[in-house]
């Protein structure tokens, strides 16, 4: 009953924050605006943290039972800290901040993190069969290291809407998990709040039937805290005379945010490059540039890291020594940083995966269909447009013919181009069509039915081999004798369809 009050308040809370905290971002400059390598199309509000640090305030203040279970003075290093970096984070999403003065902030809140709530990083626990490894002199210096490095792994991981939310979310209860588990009551109850608070900021955030885009972002304010919390929370669970998991543990339970971090900027230092400068090659990008809808990408990228996190749940449960689970982890982390090392590999490989489980591409930008002999295309032609009268948008049809030296005359093929324009929903509509014309075409067990695709050169070995924008795309397919003829139009607009023949006629159904 306690956490299912602690729960609601907090959720309660953190929306109404939120909620404010939309309301004045214009006004106050908090509106992050389009441009540069960002996708997003509208200026959009970074008050995610505002639901945070609501909903801690709001702990210490008000929550007895939370206060009375722990500590007064740990509890002021918590909130003093992540206000701290809320303030940070905030000057650092309007003035834009060198990431120097960031870097010296965030020490100083680890530091305090030590001396005032006396959360220390004391020992790495046994990595070595029989060998203990405590810290020392170097516990104070290491701790900060980690809090830093854990602040700054929430920041790269929000590149996405609903993405760093998401894998926090499940963090959290990892978290939340081993503390129940293990009967740490005051930490249940403080992790039960800060699910409350990530749930309201997902509401705003995450992507769902209803939510084209997100209405906030995560901003360094939010993710700045949230990354302090994590600190806070992996280093006092493990740590202690009774700890609640091993440091072993907590490795597993923030593995992805983690591995994806090390992992692009070992790849920059070996490239010759700063560490801290930014790109494109996290693991999200990757899978945009592979045609992975970002609803599909924040489901996999919660899977992996859910995943990941029972591993390291299930070892520590099963009795599973801390010397084989952490080899187990490097083992994985080593395999992922190859893997990542070379992205113009990987896509291709993605975008196969992406394939295989059936998921309507980001890429998508129309039906393909082909290929059929030109006299058997008014027939196929009739079924592809009984196949999209159950849409709604407007769209194109072009029937080319090929050259190609096909000996059973099949030189005809069809593209429906539809303006998705990025929208998820209607990627989703165009993959149902054409499911829906596949099925019609179900007699023509040699016509290929699939979403047309649109790609670019980057990290695509196939794409950059066969175009270099429209011109080489012509040139490669001259060289291949690929040409082909437009021998038939039919466009869609304003519910109306029509039809022009060029070689034989159509009988269009209405729309």
């Amino acid at each position: 009953m306690k956490l299912a009050v602690v729960f609601g308040v907090s959720l309660l809370i953190s929306g109404m924050a939120i909620r404010l905290g939309m309301v004045l971002a214009d006004s106050l400059g908090m509106m992050d605006r389009p441009g540069g390598h960002k996708q997003h199309k509208a200026s959009t509000p970074f008050v995610g943290g505002f639901g945070i640090i609501a909903v801690l305030a709001s702990l210490f203040l008000f929550f007895g039972p939370l206060r009375e279970s722990m500590a007064l003075l740990p509890l002021q290093g918590l909130f003093l800290g992540a206000l701290v970096l809320f303030l940070t984070g905030l000057a650092d999403d309007i003035l834009h901040i060198s990431f120097k003065l960031r870097f010296i902030i965030q020490a100083m809140v680890a530091l305090c993190m030590v001396f005032v709530g006396h959360v220390e990083l004391a020992s790495f626990g046994e990595l070595v069969p029989g060998v203990r490894v405590d810290l020392g002199v170097l516990s104070i210096p290491v701790t900060v290291f980690a809090t830093v490095g854990l602040i700054n792994a929430v920041n790269m991981i929000d590149g996405i809407d609903g993405l760093a939310g998401s894998v926090s979310l499940v963090s959290l209860l990892l978290a939340g998990l081993v503390a129940f588990v293990s009967g740490h009551a005051p930490y249940v109850i403080l992790v039960s709040a800060l699910v409350a608070a990530v749930v309201g900021f997902l509401y705003y955030n995450l992507r769902y039937p209803g939510n084209k885009q997100a209405r906030v972002f995560l901003g360094d304010n939010g993710s700045m805290v949230l990354g302090f919390v994590f600190a806070w929370l992996f280093i006092a669970l493990s740590q202690g005379e009774s700890p609640a998991m091993s440091p072993v543990t907590a490795l597993w339970l923030f593995a992805l945010p983690l591995m994806d971090t090390v992992g692009v900027m070992l790849r920059r230092i070996w490239l010759g490059k700063s560490p801290f400068r930014p790109d494109r090659h996290h693991l999200h990008h990757l899978l945009v540039r592979a045609g992975f809808r970002v609803c599909d990408i924040v489901a996999f990228s919660v899977l992996m890291q859910l995943g990941l996190g029972l591993i390291g749940v299930a070892g520590m449960l099963l009795g599973v020594s801390e010397f084989l689970m952490f080899w187990l982890f490097l083992s994985l982390f080593v395999a992922y940083c190859l893997v990542i090392m070379r992205p113009w590999r990987l896509v291709p490989h993605l975008r196969r995966l992406n394939l295989s489980l059936g998921l309507p591409s980001a890429q998508a930008q129309g039906i393909f269909v082909g290929y059929v002999r030109k006299k058997c295309f008014p027939e196929v032609l009739d079924l592809i447009a009984e196949g999209m009268n159950a849409t709604d948008y407007d769209y194109h049809v072009g029937v080319y013919e090929s050259d190609s030296s096909a000996t059973d005359g099949r030189k005809v093929y069809c593209v429906v181009h539809i303006p998705v324009n990025g929208d998820e929903q209607v990627i989703g509509e165009v993959r149902r069509a054409a499911l829906a014309i596949k099925q019609r075409l179900a007699w023509q067990q040699d016509i290929e039915v699939r979403l047309f695709l649109s790609r670019t050169g980057e990290n695509d070995l196939r794409s950059s081999r066969i175009s270099a924008g429209q011109a080489g795309s012509r040139r490669s397919r001259e060289r291949r004798g690929l040409q082909r003829t437009l021998i038939y139009s039919m466009e869609r607009g304003g519910g109306t369809m029509s039809g022009e023949g060029l070689g034989f006629q159509v009988s269009v159904p209405p729309a």
